[in-house]
């Protein structure tokens, strides 16, 4: 990782520093993007569930680039005149599993494995399926399944992947459904389920510039498609789409 965190510093070094800028990015990005930020100066970033970060922008929030989880929400930003045209990229793909306390047991997905995973009070930790890009995904995938009647009413909805993964971590909710990603990162939990990537949209992580077209924005964005910053992402467990 090192090596790539330098190439981005000399790529970068030549282009950003005329300004600071802000990037409002998925929380499920937080470990890669701030690894990749900690060699340039000036550039920080604000971290969330996609649904609420895009509302905030399209509100007048300081965004110089938005990094988001699902696709929806970027169109919406685009109808709402606040990206730079032309600047939508995707960049990367990820997988839903399912995560339950670490030495848990493999779960099957099947209703009755859910119903006597979860008992009669235990709650399956989610990002709000309406907004939260890893909850939409999320219910799309339990309802091919033939889950969704099991759990729809023991579910926890939280504003972002990184919130139900904490109610797991903390013995809170018995089973969270995240990113692959996320379960990287956490110790205190394991992946028990991995959701077939056929019952659900195909998750795409999509980047823009906001607000007028800015050279700085878009030599930042060009370094997260680069190959440095694809292999730093693809390190992070993300499945990388940007075109060489």
């Amino acid at each position: 990782m090192k090596h790539i965190a330098l190439l981005l510093s000399l790529l970068f070094a030549t282009s950003a520093q005329a300004r600071d800028l802000t990037i409002f990015a998925a929380a499920s990005l937080k470990e890669p993007l701030d690894q990749l930020l900690q060699t340039q100066p000036g550039v920080t970033a604000t971290y969330g569930g996609s649904g609420t970060l895009a509302r905030q922008v399209m509100a007048g929030a300081p965004a110089d680039l938005v990094f988001l989880a699902h696709p929806d929400w970027m169109q919406a930003m685009d109808k709402a005149g606040v990206l730079t045209p032309g600047t939508v990229t995707d960049l990367l793909g990820n997988q839903i599993v399912i995560v339950a306390p670490a030495g848990t047991p493999d779960l099957a997905l099947t209703p009755h494995a859910f119903a006597a995973a979860l008992g009669p009070d235990g709650r399956l930790a989610i990002g709000l399926t309406a907004s939260v890009p890893a909850g939409i995904y999320g219910a799309e995938s339990l309802t091919a399944l033939g889950l969704w009647n099991t759990v729809k009413d023991h579910l926890a909805e939280v504003d972002s992947v990184r919130a139900a993964l904490a109610l797991t971590a903390r013995g809170e909710a018995p089973l969270a459904l995240v990113y692959r990603t996320d379960a990287r990162v956490e110790p205190a939990v394991t992946i028990v389920a991995t959701l077939p990537e056929d019952s659900h949209t195909p998750i795409l992580y999509q980047a823009a510039a906001v607000g007028p077209a800015n050279p700085e924005a878009t030599a930042l964005l060009d370094l997260l498609k680069s190959p440095a910053g694809q292999a730093a992402f693809e390190q992070a467990g993300f499945i990388p789409l940007a075109a060489p």
